[in-house]
């Protein structure tokens, strides 16, 4: 059951319950999806259930009555409701609510009735009415109510039929039967309400002898068998869908009546398939019910020829009442059958699949009669032909031809063109899906292979080759299974290996991947130090400041000089300028169709002006068919690692050029050289930190998750095998990377920025440093035009470098004095340490409470040498005091 089918079915509960405010629909779904299983676990016993809501009921007979009703209508899932039902009636509780829940309702529904019924009168009746008058009214009531609820809705149903299949096949219009065929009664073969046989004065039958009676009934019945009206039989008015009944003359001998009454359904039951046929055979009923009907009509016929014989008898004097009813009894089991398949597939309306599913379930039940049984079996195996000619094409070609919407496979539109664009992954689950109502049940064990099947050849057609299955061979319907299993099987297995060899040869899926890995997972480490060198000033630049085509063209220097330009994949890869910073990306990605979604969309990208370090990111350029397996939700998760990754990779180098520039103040004689060291430090964990955390996600995530990636790609036996793997990669990527943990984002993020702060803090200080000591110099140094310098002025040259450097000194000890810098290093200090041990704490709990073990190795290689294993533990111990304590077991 999908998530959206869970949603709807809680929220019409909860309406049809009238439940409102508390704590809403979204704790019982959450709960259910919580206990769900994405298979079935149990067979439920229906018998046994029954069985038990009968003892249970105080009218057993309805309930069983109505249960046999729904199941004559084929209707889905009946057994699992029943079973649940029967856990209801052992549940006090709920069934107490239920109750009170019923009696409230009743009482609204009562009130509501009452305040609407005060603008009615019900006229009241002076005189009496006799039974004539009022069979006459009875008839005609019934005439009218048949007129109107039998045609109209006929009419409408085939209106309704014609406009959605019409909107389906835009292109090409379902074919009308002309308006005469319906509205020319005589021509459907039924009894036809208010006409009688002739013009010719009735006699009496009651006046007549015995033997007459009899001649003049059995004439009246070969009429009444073939659906007209007799002199002393007539058809009743239908009401709904009721079979039909019949009324004989009331002075008929008693003993004929009674050979006359058995007769009869054989006469109902002709009219039912009559009025089935006749209905059914209509273009908007589709192909399936269509077959039915020319089989049942093919039936139909062998039954006229035996009344023609009949008929034939009469006229030469030799059918009597008794011969009659022998001729007919192997026939009426026949028209038994066909009007109760009639019956049940016009109650529960079935088009199709589900016509066949029921038609299956009836050839199951006849089991011991083989008669009945063989019947059945030629009616399916007819109604099945045009449904099996629609699966044929789906699953040796790939093809759906279905202007009826009868199988069970659908086709949205979807254009594979806006894969790219499309986060949500719509195109491979969506573009079919499977029509559950549609699975015939013998082949609801096959249906997921089926749908696969056609899809995979049917993104090969979509690349322009047409495919056709080698092993493709007629389906035929039979009662043993085996048969379509090992079809369906080999055309499966066909088109799996087809669409994944086209994919890994053809289309070079790994190549394309690995390539994605160099760029996406910073594989290529002499292209980023080159790429980074190149870009380092102009991505410094606010986001809206940058020129798109100058980093496109620094990118294309940077693949052309490094290792990178052997990759044959190199120009897909493009340069992307995000209008958010990787924190809102990742919340855009996580409230895809949730309630937040809307909110986080319409908001502003961000507040505050991006740089293009924050906005960066690559994107690469992907054609079908690769665009299934590499699609826009994977590339996302790639361009979040990517810029995960890319940012460490800037601290590092930010960190790695305050080191640089710290070199300039070891030549200068500082007397607050212990202030300096610990600025100097503080870098060198925040370098170790970075570069540490780089380590672990590039040796201990990546690289071993893709080498398991690789592996499954080569034992994959199908593309939704090589998706699985794909996007089970990028999932176990994003969470050992902490990028699917907002609580461990937010701290990573505080330390990232903590670096960025005191690198920008001490780049500031050592710019400060610099005076323009050339100036200072001389340029006796580098010689003169009179020659190179002598011995004085060399001599006077360096008491100016020193008088030099001592100023340099006491112009940074005085500034370290009047801006409080040794105070901002034990702040940057304390922020880092906090915020790092709060890391540590939460990877701690993490790694134990939800098995994460990878993460452990991030506290192993940060925490090496046991620095902060004594502040993990007090803080650990706190927390443990912190807690509840544990309530005693009684």
């Amino acid at each position: 059951m999908s998530e959206f089918r869970i949603h709807h079915d809680v929220n019409e509960l909860l309406s049809l319950l009238r439940v409102h405010g508390g704590e809403g629909a979204e704790v019982y779904i959450e709960l259910l999806q919580k206990n769900r299983t994405p298979y079935v676990t149990t067979n439920v016993s229906a018998h046994s259930a029954k069985v038990k809501i009968a003892e249970f009921s105080r009218t057993p007979e309805d309930f069983l009555k109505k249960y046999d009703e729904l199941k004559s209508k084929n209707t889905r899932h009946l057994d699992s409701l029943v079973y649940l039902l029967s856990k209801l009636t052992e549940d006090k509780e709920t069934l107490h609510y239920l109750q009170q829940n019923a009696k409230e309702r009743a009482e609204l529904a009562a009130n509501a009735a009452t305040s609407s019924s005060t603008n009615f009168s019900i006229p009241s009746s002076t005189s009496k009415m006799s039974l004539q008058e009022l069979e006459e009214l009875r008839k005609q009531l019934g005439s009218v109510t048949a007129n109107s609820s039998a045609q109209q809705p006929l009419e409408l149903t085939r209106k309704i039929l014609r406009d959605k299949q019409n909107k389906k096949n835009s292109g090409q219009p379902i074919p009308v039967f002309p308006s005469w065929v319906y509205e020319r009664p005589a021509l459907i073969g039924d009894f036809l309400i208010g006409t009688s046989l002739s013009t010719d004065t009735t006699v009496p039958i009651g006046t007549l002898p015995l033997a007459s009676q009899e001649s003049m009934i059995v004439e009246d019945l070969l009429y009444v068998l073939i659906g007209v009206d007799g002199r002393y039989i007539t058809a009743q008015a239908l009401v709904g869908r009721q079979n039909r009944a019949f009324s004989l003359d009331p002075n008929l001998d008693l003993s004929i009546k009674e050979l006359v009454t058995r007769i009869l359904p054989v006469a109902a039951s002709y009219s039912a398939v009559t009025r089935f046929i006749e209905e059914k055979s209509s273009f908007e009923y589709g192909q399936v019910n269509h077959a039915l009907a020319a089989a049942m009509r093919t039936l139909i016929k062998e039954y006229m020829i035996l009344i023609t014989q009949l008929e034939h008898l009469q006229r030469q004097g030799l059918l009597s009442l008794q011969k009659l009813w022998f001729y007919i009894q192997p026939t009426m089991r026949t028209l038994e059958i066909l009007a109760s398949l009639a019956t049940s597939v016009d109650k529960g309306e079935c088009m199709g699949g589900s016509t066949l599913s029921l038609l299956h379930d009836k050839t199951f039940n006849y089991t011991g009669d083989s008669q009945a049984q063989e019947l059945c079996l030629y009616l399916t195996k007819a109604a099945s032909v045009p449904y099996f000619e629609i699966l044929e094409k789906w699953i040796y070609r790939g093809i759906i031809n279905d202007p009826y919407s009868e199988f069970m496979v659908e086709e949205h539109e979807l254009q594979k063109e806006k894969i790219q664009e499309d986060y949500n992954d719509k195109y491979w689950d969506q573009r079919y899906t499977v029509v559950q109502q549609q699975i015939p049940s013998f082949l609801q064990k096959m249906a997921d292979k089926i749908l696969s099947t056609g899809k995979y050849l049917n993104v090969v057609r979509e690349c322009g080759r047409d495919v056709t299955c080698p092993v493709a061979k007629e389906v035929i319907y039979t009662l043993k299974e085996r048969a379509y299993v090992e079809q369906i099987e080999k055309a499966y297995n066909y088109a799996s290996k087809v669409l994944l060899d086209f994919l890994m040869e053809e289309k070079e899926l790994v190549a394309h991947l690995r390539s994605i890995k160099h760029y996406f997972l910073m594989d290529q480490g002499d292209f980023f130090v080159h790429f980074m060198d190149l870009t380092e000033e102009e991505l410094k630049k606010p986001v809206d400041d940058i020129i798109t085509t100058r980093l496109e063209a620094l990118l294309e220097l940077a693949l052309r000089m490094s290792t990178a330009n052997t990759d044959p994949f190199k120009d897909d890869l493009k340069i992307d300028l995000m209008p958010h910073d990787l924190i809102t990306q990742l919340l855009r990605v996580l409230a895809i169709e949730t309630k937040q979604e809307k909110a986080i969309i319409s908001a502003d990208p961000t507040e505050l002006t991006l740089s293009g370090l924050e906005a960066f990111s690559f994107d690469y350029i992907v054609k079908w068919p690769l665009s299934l397996i590499i699609n826009r939700k994977a590339l996302t998760r790639y361009q979040m690692l990517f810029r995960h990754m890319f940012y460490c990779k800037h601290v590092e180098r930010q960190l790695c050029n305050v080191w640089i520039s710290n070199k300039t103040a070891k030549q200068f004689s500082l007397h607050s050289a212990k202030w300096f060291a610990g600025a100097f430090t503080l870098r060198q964990r925040m370098l170790n930190f970075v570069q540490n955390i780089q380590y672990y996600m590039m040796f201990e995530v990546m690289e071993p998750t893709w080498h398991i990636l690789e592996k499954n790609l080569k034992l994959a036996s199908n593309i939704d095998d090589v998706l699985s793997h794909h996007t089970s990669f990028l999932d176990n990527c994003l969470k050992d990377c902490m990028l699917t943990n907002p609580e461990l984002l937010k701290i990573f993020s505080k330390l990232m920025s903590v670096c960025v702060m005191f690198t920008n803090c001490m780049q500031r200080f050592t710019q400060s440093m610099k005076l323009d000591s050339e100036l200072e110099r001389l340029t006796l140094e580098h010689g003169t035009m009179l020659g190179p310098p002598t011995k004085e002025e060399r001599a006077e040259e360096a008491a100016k470098k020193k008088l030099t450097t001592k100023l340099l000194a006491e112009h940074a000890d005085s500034l370290h004095l009047t801006s409080g810098f040794e105070a901002t290093i034990n702040k940057f200090d304390s922020n880092f340490s906090t915020h790092l041990l709060d890391l540590l704490d939460k990877l701690s709990v993490y790694s134990t409470n939800d098995c994460e073990h990878s993460m452990l190795n991030i506290i192993y290689r940060l925490d090496f040498n046991g620095f902060y294993t004594e502040r993990l533990e007090h803080m650990s111990a706190e927390r443990s005091q912190k807690a509840p304590p544990l309530l005693p077991h009684l």
